[in-house]
């Protein structure tokens, strides 16, 4: 079935969704915001097939979500991928999802992710703003404590552009 393509329609939410609203796009998003940025380590982490995560990948580009920069990786040329100012804008909508999933969806594991201000130290419920130090949160001042490492801080990576 072809995917629809709502990026000419007039209402705002019909085109974010055809940029963002596919479950590979937002883990895809995830990853890179905790520093996971080159193609072989995403596949690995999320499980994804090859020419999935290519049209994810390129998608995203096309759309200014990620920008690819070339490095050197063996025989063949390889990427690693960056937020741009897009991509970085895009985390308040990961964190409604996350508020949205620990409210109404069970965790198997009964493990819950934690949005972190790195500026005091204090969980946030939102990651929008933090209620202890009144600042607003970005991706430069936001730890993780993601459930797959619970003692583990993961510092997101702010867009580098």
């Amino acid at each position: 079935m072809p995917r629809t393509n709502w990026s000419a329609d007039n209402c705002p939410i019909a085109r974010a969704a055809d940029v963002l609203a596919d479950p590979w796009t937002l883990l895809i998003l995830r990853e890179v915001f905790m520093g996971n940025n080159r193609f072989d380590s995403i596949r690995k982490e999320l499980g994804i097939a090859d020419n999935v995560l290519s049209e994810r990948l390129r998608r995203l580009v096309h759309a200014n979500v990620l920008a690819a920069d070339a490095y050197s990786g063996g025989d063949r040329p390889r990427k690693e991928y960056r937020l741009t100012e897009a991509g970085s804008d895009a985390l308040p909508i990961l964190h409604s999802l996350l508020a949205w999933a620990q409210k109404y969806t069970r965790s198997p594991s009964e493990r819950y992710m934690h949005i972190i201000c790195t500026d005091c130290g204090t969980d946030s419920p939102t990651g929008v703003w933090c209620q202890t130090c009144n600042k607003e949160m970005d991706a430069s001042t936001t730890a993780w404590q993601h459930p797959r490492s619970p003692t583990t801080l993961v510092h997101l990576k702010p867009q580098t552009d």
